[in-house]
């Protein structure tokens, strides 16, 4: 059973609300301020699962090094979320938007409302770590003139006043976020619908093609796949994939010859396909 989680982020992040949602009982939170935190967490067992976004439906899209942390230190995925990300805009009460000189917050989240500050010159747009904390230090140092780029949740957390909701340019903004544990669990075959492998392509002619013309033909369908440079192999890349099907016996079946074929292969992750 999960008693607690590690997040990237604070209380009122976006990993916190996916944490209240993702799993059936409440579970205690570690905050970390970095992903190679939650994975130290889970290594040490400071915490029985780690929370990591993946990719953006917007802007940025994969999080690359959530993959190649995964890979590295043999975590499993064992579920994944997908979240409407709506950001608010929040400063102490009694302000306008007029008032805001300054905003913060995570790169990813001022990238998304680049937009929406068009209107107004006069902010400047300054990269933080976290959106949450920044709505927490609003209001632990009383800044005004200060504001932050969150969730309503925080903005009730922190006690901030929204002064803005759902700034983010694209409306439908989704982000898919991975479970993270380190062993797998223990789900039923009937129950698996999804699965994140990773494998290493040869140099010879066609073998990447090979390789997703055995999953076409073993009846996966390819929601994602991501190239990474392999740093001591110059010009050789891994590939993170994500493929979901209806029969487990078709992924097995795809293993097995994914597993002659390309090199270094791994299996991720099998799990439920959230998006079904």
């Amino acid at each position: 059973m999960i008693k607690t989680v590690a997040i990237q982020g604070i209380k009122g992040s976006y990993h916190h609300i996916v944490s209240k949602q993702f799993f059936e009982t409440p579970v205690a939170t570690i905050d970390c301020l970095s992903f190679d935190r939650v994975v130290d967490s889970l290594i040490t067992e400071e915490c029985d699962a780690g929370i990591m976004a993946l990719e953006n439906s917007i802007a940025g899209g994969s999080i690359i090094p959530n993959y190649a942390l995964i890979d590295k230190y043999n975590l499993h995925v064992v579920g994944e979320h997908y979240l409407d990300i709506q950001h608010s805009l929040m400063a102490l009460p009694n302000q306008s938007i007029l008032d805001i000189e300054e905003v913060y917050s995570h790169p990813m989240a001022l990238l998304q409302c680049k937009e929406f500050f068009r209107d107004y010159p006069h902010i400047k747009l300054i990269e933080d770590k976290d959106t949450a904390e920044v709505a927490e230090r609003i209001q632990n140092k009383k800044l005004k003139g200060v504001a932050a780029i969150a969730s309503e949740f925080a903005a009730e957390i922190f006690e901030l006043n929204v002064l803005a909701k759902s700034i983010q340019t694209i409306k439908n903004n989704e982000t898919r976020f991975a479970i993270v544990q380190r062993t797998k669990t223990d789900l039923l075959e009937s129950e698996i619908s999804k699965a994140s492998i990773k494998f290493e392509a040869n140099h010879k002619r066609g073998s990447l093609a090979t390789i997703l013309n055995v999953m076409s033909d073993c009846k996966l369908n390819l929601t994602k796949i991501q190239s990474l440079p392999i740093i001591e192999t110059p010009w050789k890349y891994a590939f993170f994939v994500d493929v979901t099907f209806d029969d487990y016996a078709n992924f097995q079946k795809a293993k097995s010859l994914i597993e002659i074929m390309g090199d270094d292969f791994k299996v991720l992750g099998e799990y439920k396909n959230a998006k079904l």
